[in-house]
């Protein structure tokens, strides 16, 4: 797989954006595209706690579960990062206010994020797999939510998006794009 990346600088923090795989990321906190009970899964969690190995799985269990639109940390187990934060996106069709469950779930990280003074961390694109969330709907509320929180006090230098595919990285790219000459105009 070949590996795209694009850095674009905004208030003091750099946005990165990959395709690639995020367990292969050298960041402080990885966010796990997760389910309600933390029992792993698929895609990108699945990928997470066969490469974080089994200490993941254990801190999971103890904290029981997590509502959707919420997050919450464990370690990083064998990954190369500090954290993990699971973060639980809405299941598009079936959560009332998706969009609202969406945001959430990317601002419940970036408070984990300030919460435990981290200074990089990496995103899938959440709830755009399995949870069928449309990527041309889901790629504005996430980089929307990140650019708002970067408009404050934040301890984050680095905000990366991993995404799987082209199409995937080819919609972010056009959309941070986008709005980043919104943001510049205002």
């Amino acid at each position: 797989m070949d590996i795209f990346m694009s850095t674009y600088k905004f208030l003091g923090t750099t946005l990165v954006l990959l395709r690639g795989s995020i367990v292969d990321v050298h960041v402080d906190a990885i966010v796990n595209a997760a389910n309600s009970a933390l029992a792993g899964g698929g895609g990108v969690d699945g990928a997470i706690h066969r490469a974080g190995g089994p200490l993941i799985m254990e801190e999971c269990r103890k904290v029981g579960g997590c509502l959707t639109g919420r997050a919450v940390a464990t370690s990083a187990g064998r990954l190369d990062a500090k954290y993990i934060f699971h973060a639980v996106g809405p299941i598009y069709g079936h959560h009332r206010d998706a969009e609202h469950l969406l945001a959430s779930a990317y601002e419940a990280c970036l408070e984990l994020a300030e919460q435990h003074q981290v200074t990089s961390i990496a995103f899938p694109s959440i709830s755009t797999g399995v949870y069928g969330y449309p990527l041309k709907e889901a790629a504005p509320i996430a980089l929307q939510t990140v650019i708002d929180h970067i408009k404050k006090s934040t301890s984050l230098q680095q905000v990366m998006f991993v995404l799987f595919s082209n199409d995937d990285y080819a919609m972010y790219e056009q959309t941070l794009v986008d709005l980043l000459a919104e943001q510049h105009n205002n």
